[in-house]
Order: structure tokens, then C-alpha cells, then sequence
């Protein structure tokens, strides 16, 4: 009967911890092949090469204050009562290089980022000195070296800046261009094909009509999928009939999909049509996860030809519940998306908090609540 039938899928199938169920899911899942992209198409993405740099940064020495350029020597005697007296030679800017050295008893007028002028050896700034006419007068020492940012001084030549499986962040694109990067490789996006089940569903703009609901699984999905890194395939709602899923699931291979997701399908009943799929198309790993929400929760592989090629897909099949699925995602898409992305960190940052409402366990499983954190000083609470 029915019930025998369930026994031995128990049996075949048991209950996994969700450390195990992750583990079988993320053999799965190896680093995508690289491809180039502009250099701001990079933002949250993992580096395929190393970058060297071809040049020095700052590529020449230059003044890091609005000031004077002069000779170190000729300022040792300069006091707020003992001033000393150079001839201004030149007004530099920024994106100039000057026409006169530096020479003793001489200065030149220089604004931030302008390379230094021969001869020179310090950069006095404008709050320490007064100018009259082609004279100006120093206040204060300027010891050598002082207000300049030698060639190199950041990255030197031939140096690598960035390596392998660094995850780009603003501060990476600054340097990318720095150095002259318009186009960069790194790891392709995951394409993650999601697809919603049930006779039941309907789309967001769809009528509500009797014993209907309205398609949300797919998108919060594939908001999930953009939120860490991939580009989603919206498959639609298959109908609870195998014939159905089976072309949405083609559909899906067909358009590239590295991972198909479904919601729904999965549990108990006589129209597990997601299991049945698994097992015709392709195989099983797992099906049950001790978690809650997310219990019946289906992982395997599904393998059809697509334009005279096999190929070969992981499904992970989820409840049908919005919030099971959407914490399945996290616990399970998420690091293998991330880890398709070339991530290596997986794990979430986590808190200890102070529960303010009781949370009753009903069994053995490990429980994912919802909750609003507050903090206070170093103590979170729940």
C-alpha cells in the first residue's frame, strides 16, 4: 500500500542534519569559467586573475598639500618670529608640470597632486607661510620629504595588487581603474532557473479565482538570486503533472540554467510530482532535512538532452510554504550560488541575542525563526 511505499523512501531516504544535507549540496558545485566585463560590471564579483600593476602609483612624485615647492635647506631658520624670504618662480597646478627648477632662494607655488619640480625636496603648506607679490615668507621649517607623495609610494611596478578570488568592492573598481583596467575577469553569474508548482498558483497579475493563490515563491526567489550574485531564469508555474514539469525543467536546461529551483511538490502527499521527476529524469540525494520550516526539502540531479547534448543539472526542491522556502534559500541556494561565484567565505555573520518571547521546540529539529534584533550596548535581544 500507500504507507509501505513511504516506509521504504524512510528508509532510503533518511532524515538528514542540515550540516549533512549542505555538505551532499555543495559537492555539487564547483567555481564558474571565467568571462571579462567592464571594469564597474565587477561589483560584488570574484576575481579569475591576478592584477599587476604596468606602472608606478602615483606615477611621479607630487605635492600633497596646496603650498610651496622649495628646498628643505633654505627653510632650517625659518621661525614665527624669524621668517625667511623666497622668490616665487612659478604658479603650478594640478595636470602641469613645471617649466623652472627649484633652485635656493626660490619657490614654486604648487596645488595638491602636481608632480614636484626639480630641484625641489619639500612642500611647505599655504597655512604656514604669507605671500606679498613675488615673495613669499616662511613661518615654519619644512624638513625634506615633508607634503610629498613619492612615485610609488601606493604600488610600486610589476607589483600584484589584486589576487585570485578576491571579492571586488568599490574600493577594488578605484584601483582597477587606477591601473588602467577597463575590462576585467572575473567569475561568470550562475543562471538559477526557478520554477513554481501547483495547480493552485497564479501569476502576480493574474485573478484571483476560487481555491487560487497568487505566485510568490518565484519572485521573492529571484530576488534572492540577484541579492547574491546570480542571474535568475523565471520559469513560471508548472501545473502539478509530470509532463508539465518536464518541459519547464527543459525549458530551464535549455536556457543554460547551472541550477534549477522549485517550490512545492515535495512533501507527503499522493502529487509529489517533484520527487517523481527526480527519480524518472535523473536521481535523488536527498529529501527530508531535519529544520523547520524546510523539512521536506528534495536535492538531486536532473539530466535531459538539450539540442543533441546531455546535460546535466542540480534541483533543489522546496516546500511550497513562502516562508520555507525562502529560508531553504538561504540555508542551502545561497552557499551554492555563492560557491559557483568563486566565494569561499560562506557563513553568515551571526550574533548572540536574548530571546523576549518563549520559543517552544516541538521535536529534534533545528529551528529557524523569525525575529525582530534589537541592540543595546553589546546585548542584542530577540
Amino acid at each position: 500500500g500507500l504507507g509501505d511505499v513511504y516506509k521504504r523512501q524512510h528508509k532510503l531516504y533518511p532524515m538528514l542534519s542540515v550540516e549533512d544535507a549542505l555538505a551532499k549540496v555543495l559537492t555539487a558545485f564547483r567555481p564558474l569559467e571565467p568571462e571579462q566585463v567592464p571594469v564597474l560590471e565587477t561589483l560584488g564579483r570574484v576575481l579569475a586573475e591576478d592584477v599587476h600593476s604596468d606602472m608606478d602609483i602615483p606615477p611621479h612624485a607630487n605635492s600633497a598639500m596646496d603650498g610651496y615647492a622649495l628646498i628643505a635647506a633654505d627653510a632650517v631658520e625659518a621661525g614665527p618670529d624669524t621668517p625667511v624670504r623666497l622668490r616665487v618662480i612659478e604658479n603650478l597646478a594640478a595636470g602641469y608640470v613645471a617649466e623652472r627648477a627649484v633652485v635656493p632662494g626660490t619657490a614654486t607655488r604648487i596645488m595638491t597632486g602636481a608632480p614636484l619640480p626639480a630641484g625641489a625636496d619639500s612642500v611647505i603648506r599655504f597655512e604656514r607661510t604669507r605671500q606679498e607679490g613675488e615673495w613669499v615668507d616662511l613661518y615654519y621649517a619644512s624638513p625634506v620629504g615633508n607634503n610629498i607623495r613619492y612615485a610609488g609610494e601606493d604600488v610600486r611596478k610589476g607589483a600584484k595588487v589584486l589576487e585570485v578570488g578576491t571579492r571586488v568592492r568599490p574600493q577594488e573598481i578605484g584601483m582597477l581603474a587606477a591601473l588602467g583596467r577597463r575590462e576585467v575577469s572575473v567569475v561568470r553569474r550562475p543562471r538559477v532557473a526557478i520554477l513554481a508548482t501547483g495547480d493552485e498558483l497564479v501569476d502576480v497579475d493574474e485573478p484571483l479565482g476560487p481555491g487560487k493563490i497568487r505566485n510568490t515563491n518565484s519572485y521573492s526567489n529571484a530576488a534572492q538570486v540577484i541579492k547574491y550574485g546570480g542571474d535568475p531564469i523565471m520559469l513560471g508555474i508548472a501545473r502539478d503533472k509530470m509532463d508539465d514539469l518536464i518541459a519547464k525543467i527543459r525549458q530551464g536546461l535549455a536556457q543554460g540554467a547551472d541550477l534549477l529551483l522549485t517550490s512545492g511538490g515535495v512533501s507527503v502527499g499522493d502529487f509529489d510530482v517533484v520527487k517523481k521527476v527526480l527519480s524518472a529524469e535523473g536521481e535523488i540525494t536527498f529529501w527530508r532535512v531535519r529544520m523547520k520550516p524546510g523539512k521536506p526539502l528534495a536535492f538531486g540531479h536532473i539530466t535531459a538532452e538539450i539540442n543533441g547534448e546531455q546535460r546535466t543539472v542540480p534541483v533543489l526542491g522546496m516546500p511550497g510554504n513562502p516562508v520555507s522556502v525562502m529560508v531553504s534559500f538561504e540555508v542551502f541556494a545561497r552557499p551554492a550560488i555563492l560557491t559557483m561565484l568563486g566565494v569561499t567565505d560562506l557563513e553568515k555573520p551571526t550574533v548572540e541575542a536574548i530571546l523576549e518571547e518563549e520559543i517552544r521546540s516541538k521535536d529534534e529539529r533545528r529551528h529557524y525563526v523569525r525575529v525582530c534584533l534589537t541592540r543595546e550596548g553589546d546585548t542584542y535581544s530577540a
